[in-house]
C-alpha cells in the first residue's frame, strides 16, 4: 500500500502509471476555505435519496438503509454521472432519475477513509461505514450542491 500523507491508502496492486495518475487527481482536489482545508466528494443518488437531502436543507446525507452498510462518496463527478446516468436511470429504487450532487468534507477528517478503487482509474470512491455517517455529516462544509440531472433514458 501507498501511503499519502493527506488522502490515507492506496492500492497499490494497479500499475504504477494508474497509482500515479491517482494520486495527481486526488491530490488536486483540496481547496483551502476559512482557512480549513476541504476536498470535494461527489455522490450520484436518485430522488428519493435527494428528497431526504433536501429536507436536512442539503446539509446532510440520510441514514443508510440496513442492507446498505457503506455510504460510498466518489472522488470525481466523471464517476458520480456515469453511475447517475447508467444506473439511476434505470433503477426503479430511484425513480428512474439521477442526480449527481458535490459537497465540501474538511480533509483532515477524510484522511481516515482509504481510497477504494473499483474499476478503471477513475472509479474511485470513500467507504464510510453506515455508523459513521452521522459523524461524515459534521464534517461537510457548505451545503450539498446538486449540479447535474440526468431523466429516464
Amino acid at each position: 500500500m501507498l501511503k499519502n500523507a493527506s488522502w490515507g491508502s492506496f492500492d497499490s496492486s494497479s500499475s504504477r502509471k494508474r497509482d500515479s495518475d491517482s494520486l495527481r487527481i486526488e491530490q488536486s482536489w483540496e481547496r483551502i476555505s476559512g482557512g480549513m482545508s476541504t476536498r470535494t466528494l461527489y455522490r450520484p443518488v436518485g430522488q428519493k435519496e435527494l428528497d431526504l437531502i433536501a429536507t436536512a436543507d442539503y446539509r446532510a446525507f440520510p441514514p443508510r438503509l440496513p442492507d446498505q452498510p457503506i455510504f460510498y462518496p466518489v472522488l470525481n463527478r466523471a464517476y458520480a454521472e456515469q453511475i447517475a446516468r447508467d444506473w439511476n436511470t434505470k433503477d426503479e429504487q430511484a425513480g428512474f432519475v439521477g442526480y449527481v450532487l458535490e459537497f465540501d468534507v474538511d480533509a483532515d477528517y477524510l484522511s481516515k477513509f482509504e481510497v477504494k478503487k473499483v474499476g478503471a482509474t477513475q472509479h474511485s470512491e470513500l467507504w464510510v461505514p453506515a455508523e459513521e455517517l452521522t459523524e461524515f455529516n459534521r464534517h461537510i462544509r457548505g451545503a450539498i450542491r446538486v449540479i447535474d440531472r440526468f431523466p429516464k433514458a
